[in-house]
């Protein structure tokens, strides 16, 4: 896989700037989120997308599968829908929090951050 280069440290990102990050095309982008169901940004009341971090870095998944390595798009599907399954069945990948080194603050503020999360995904 080729390396991604830097994304900031935001928690949201507009179609825009997801487009000027990735180099990918909006419109490309739109047939990726109606080809890829993993690829599902947050839309706001106004219908504008919101692209998480995860997002992003699918972005760069999916460019790098199509563009570098070949894959086709079932193919892509089927790597993503396989790559996925892996990370559920390790433990380690759940939850990633190493209790030794991180402060209760952190700790609690890891563990609000990821039910956001679930809420969000529980949403769609």
């Amino acid at each position: 896989m080729t390396q991604t280069p830097p994304i900031p440290n935001k928690e949201y990102f507009s179609i825009g700037e997801v487009s000027n990050i990735t180099f990918v095309q909006k419109y490309t982008l739109r047939y990726w989120e109606s080809e890829f169901k993993l690829l599902r940004p947050v839309r706001k009341s106004s219908g504008r997308r919101e692209y998480r971090m995860e997002d992003v870095e699918l972005v760069f998944k999916i460019k790098d599968l199509l563009y570098n390595q070949k894959y086709t798009t079932e193919g892509v599907k089927k790597y993503l829908i396989g790559d996925k399954r892996k990370k559920r069945k390790d433990p380690q990948n759940a939850l990633e929090l190493n209790l030794e080194h991180i402060s209760d603050s952190e700790f609690l503020q890891n563990i609000k951050d990821e039910l956001k999360y679930i809420l969000k995904l529980l949403k769609k």
